[in-house]
């Protein structure tokens, strides 16, 4: 049981600095009044704050910090849980957030959304909606149980009967099923490769045991042939190698001609300009007997005997000219055969060359075909492994059907587990079992408040209303006053129940404005009965802003606006 002991706020909406303390274990009864705005309601979004990091009304969390201080923002709470004691710390500007336990802070080394799942399941052991349920009701942003959806009213249920369990369990078979789904068809994938690879062994293992020696002998016959091919292209190449021979030296016997030719063509040359001169020289003394520069007469015998030495001079070069150009002649049919002989042995050498690659691509095809037949005498002779390989094979093939059918099965156990786990399950049965004592509770309090229906709740937390003046009725169907009086019955109900499991039981039961919205007179004196004889183990809380109910609460907190700033009296 949870035995809340005392809260206290500071600069928490309108309240400032100074703190606000509520002692919540001393009087079975407490009113809490005061009028509009002067922070009366303040204790319940200081409450869920505190436990469950937001409001009970709907504000936004920034928006709890006082405007006015705007730092400093901290609510503590103090609780008992059996013979454990606890304190929340829960704070903004800074931020904080420390729990607590028999005076000693724990460890806040994880994030604090873990720490805050951690309190709720090990330490609160209830959720903010089931905490709301049956620890308070209010006017504002409350939402009463027959209000809920279905999925809603399941979690409220399954919380206070401690089979949430259930469902945690539920969601680890249905993580367990996945993984041994995934694994099956892991081993479904490794099935089908291990038998495509049996297959391929059987095959091969096969072909192997087909090899014979007549296999090797093609493969020999083939390298014979490509033996005789080599030999045919060595022989022509060395055909060529011998012509090569013969052309180099016949180009050695020409290889001067080039040298030769520009040797005599500069002597050709040469020959041209002293024919020339000595031209011009025999036709100056032909036509001029008087020189033209000094204008002296040249002596007839001097001119006659210089055109005489001009004409054989003249002569004797024009037969040196004749050889020479003979000369050349002959030199030009010699570079003429070097060009052709070394066409010729360019032309040996790329036969050469060809015969060399075909030489080189035989040799290739010989050491691939005696790789084959090392391979085929390596197989043949390795048979006995290959067999070993194939039984190997084999093994590993029924130990992963066997793989299979046990997680198969191991399928078909988690699901049997997962079907008694789901709501229509186990958790069904719980809830049926208790049904008769949440209906019996239900109608025990709304007769209590001189409501006199048959109100019952089914598996699926829909609600069936017996009138003795009306049929066919739902929760919708009647007033405000008598909603709130089957609301009140169910939150009695969900604190007897919660009693009843001990593991959401706690003493505190606050009320907003219970009085101020639906409820008459009549409902009102039956309702303070109830609260002041038959629920003797709360600590309750009614906040109201009527007056005239003071003496009949044991004790009586007062709040007031002063210079802006909510206070405690």
């Amino acid at each position: 049981m949870i035995t809340f002991k005392k809260i206290t706020w500071q600069n928490f909406l309108s309240t400032g600095n100074h703190p606000t303390t509520v002692d919540l274990n001393t009087n079975q009864s407490t009113l809490i009044i005061g009028t509009n705005g002067a922070g009366k309601s303040t204790i319940l979004d200081a409450l869920t704050f505190v436990l469950y990091g937001k409001s009970f009304r709907k504000i936004n969390k920034a928006q709890l910090i006082n405007s006015t201080n705007d730092k400093g923002c901290l609510v503590e709470i103090e609780f008992d849980v059996n013979s454990v004691k606890w304190k929340i710390k829960r704070g903004i500007k800074p931020n904080i957030f420390k729990l607590y336990r028999n005076d000693e802070e724990l460890d806040q080394s994880h994030s604090a959304l873990d720490q805050q799942k951690w309190l709720e399941q090990n330490v609160l052991k209830m959720n903010y909606k089931s905490f709301t349920q049956i620890v308070i009701l209010g006017s504002s942003t409350f939402v009463p149980f027959m209000q809920l959806p279905t999925s809603a009213r399941r979690e409220v249920v399954e919380d206070l009967l401690d089979i949430k369990i259930f469902s945690s369990m539920n969601d680890v078979i249905k993580g367990r099923i996945r993984k041994i789904r995934d694994e099956v068809k892991t081993l479904d994938l490794k099935k089908e490769s291990l038998k495509d690879k049996v297959d391929m062994q059987k095959n091969f293992i096969d072909t192997i045991e087909k090899q014979n020696k007549g296999d090797i002998q093609s493969r020999l016959d083939k390298i014979d042939e490509l033996n005789k091919d080599i030999e045919n292209c060595f022989g022509q190449s060395m055909e060529k190698e011998n012509s090569l021979t013969d052309l180099r030296q016949q180009l050695d016997s020409v290889d001067d001609a080039q040298q030769r030719l520009r040797e005599f063509g500069s002597i050709k040359g040469k020959l041209s300009q002293k024919i020339q001169i000595i031209v011009k020289e025999h036709k100056f003394f032909t036509d001029n007997t008087v020189c033209p520069t000094c204008e002296q007469t040249i002596e007839e015998s001097f001119r006659v005997n210089r055109i005489s030495d001009s004409q054989n001079k003249a002569q004797e070069l024009r037969e040196g000219y004749e050889k020479l150009q003979d000369a050349i002649k002959n030199e030009e049919l010699r570079e003429s055969q070097f060009k052709k002989l070394s066409s010729l042995i360019s032309n040996t050498l790329n036969d050469i060359s060809s015969f060399n690659v075909q030489i080189t691509g035989y040799q290739k095809q010989i050491s691939g075909l005696e790789s084959e037949i090392q391979t085929i005498t390596n197989q043949i002779e390795n048979r006995n492994t290959e067999h070993e390989k194939l039984e190997e094979l084999r093994d590993n093939l029924d130990k992963t059907y066997d793989d299979l059918v046990k997680r198969k099965d191991n399928i078909s156990y988690h699901d049997f587990i997962y079907s008694l786990l789901k709501d229509g399950g186990v958790k069904a049965k719980i809830i049926k079992k208790y049904l008769p004592l949440i209906n019996q509770q239900v109608n025990k309090y709304l007769q209590k408040m001189d409501f006199y229906i048959n109100f019952k709740l089914d598996e699926e937390f829909n609600e069936t209303v017996e009138s003795p003046i009306h049929e066919d009725f739902s929760y919708a169907s009647f007033s405000e006053g008598e909603k709130m009086r089957i609301d009140l019955s169910l939150l009695f109900t969900w604190r007897e129940i919660a009693r009843v499991k001990n593991s959401v039981n706690t003493n505190l039961l606050i009320m907003d404005e219970v009085f101020d919205s639906s409820l008459d007179g009549f409902g009102t004196d039956d309702f303070l009965k109830i609260i002041r004889y038959i629920i003797k183990d709360a600590n309750i809380f009614v906040i109201s802003h009527k007056t005239g109910m003071e003496d009949k609460f044991d004790d009586v907190v007062k709040f007031e606006k002063h210079k802006g700033f909510s206070r405690k009296l």
